[in-house]
């Protein structure tokens, strides 16, 4: 198979990605395809077409002669991590779909006759844990707790495509700023309903990004051959919670008086209430250096482009 036909727009790639139904894998698949490429979508059931790949994350397997021909794979499956209230139960299926899953891929793509050229794999701003006023980049080491354990263990699981020398860049989303997905999904609502407020006294930092430039920051690293390891995909000036909520009513043209005392979110939220509550403050520092440059930088832009 080729790896790569000719188009009016240059190289045609052939991109597969995992986790192509969530928030930013169905923008990034959507992005893609609009500008000529062709997505071959790992999936969770029998492919309808050629254009699918059959894997189970949990279990480890891929079909790997699907991969055959691929330029790049990137790797966004998981759970949510929001998406439910941290049971044992539920933090093995995280750790399951992000690992497992990973470590099967990775295997996968190593083994082909013909590698992509690049693997890229989620992961996620968590892998510092709370830092507070403190601003870190992706020098910063991993912090402690259930979250960095598993950016750790979920960038860890993507060694054997290291290993076997395809260029691989790990992605440490902030908080999406989206209208249909992540936290401001839920957050949008409350906000135009007049019921939104801080979270807890908040002062602690919220490291964001738009959907815009998350897709736009992952062509990025696809494009450029000289770039490989953490990318901190977050807008350069993270702010405060507090600072958000401003924001938030100032756009929508709603009042901002509904806080939220962190009592309230241990109790509803249990342990996930300290990702909520937490303070992190991450920088894109190597984004910045690539020559990245951001379409949405400040949190009133990416708010009106989420809207």
């Amino acid at each position: 198979m080729e790896r790569t036909e000719r188009t009016e727009r240059g190289e045609r790639q052939r991109v597969a990605v995992a986790g192509a139904s969530g928030l930013i894998g169905g923008a990034l698949t959507r992005s893609l395809t609009a500008d000529g490429h062709l997505v071959v979508r790992l999936v969770r059931r029998e492919p309808r077409g050629a254009d699918e790949v059959r894997w189970d994350p949990e279990a480890g397997r891929v079909d790997a002669a699907g991969l055959e021909g691929c330029t790049a794979v990137v790797n966004l499956a998981g759970a949510g991590v929001g998406d439910r209230r941290w049971t044992p139960a539920y933090k093995e299926r995280l750790r399951a779909g992000r690992v497992e899953g990973t470590r099967a891929l990775a295997e996968a793509v190593a083994a082909l006759d013909t590698p992509p050229r690049v693997f890229v794999n989620g992961s996620a701003m968590g892998y510092y844990g709370p830092t507070g006023d403190r601003a870190v980049d992706e020098s910063a080491p991993a912090g402690t707790g259930f979250l960095p354990e598993l950016c750790v263990a979920w960038e860890g699981a993507a060694a054997p495509a290291a290993r076997a020398g395809i260029r691989t860049v790990f992605v440490r989303t902030g908080l999406v700023v989206a209208r249909d997905g992540g936290a401001w999904a839920r957050l949008f609502p409350l906000f135009k309903a007049g019921l939104g407020g801080r979270l807890g006294d908040g002062r602690q930092y919220w490291s964001y990004i738009a959907l815009h430039d998350e897709v736009a920051a992952i062509r990025h690293l696809l494009d450029r051959a000289d770039l490989s390891g953490p990318f901190n995909l977050t807008a350069p000036e993270p702010l405060t919670n507090r600072e958000i909520t401003a924001a938030m009513g100032r756009v929508l043209r709603r009042p901002t008086l509904c806080a939220v005392p962190a009592p309230v979110l241990r109790a509803v939220l249990g342990e996930m209430s300290g990702d909520v509550l937490g303070s992190q403050r991450v920088v894109p520092k190597r984004l910045l250096e690539s020559g990245f440059v951001f379409a949405f930088p400040g949190i009133e832009d990416a708010l009106r482009a989420a809207l």
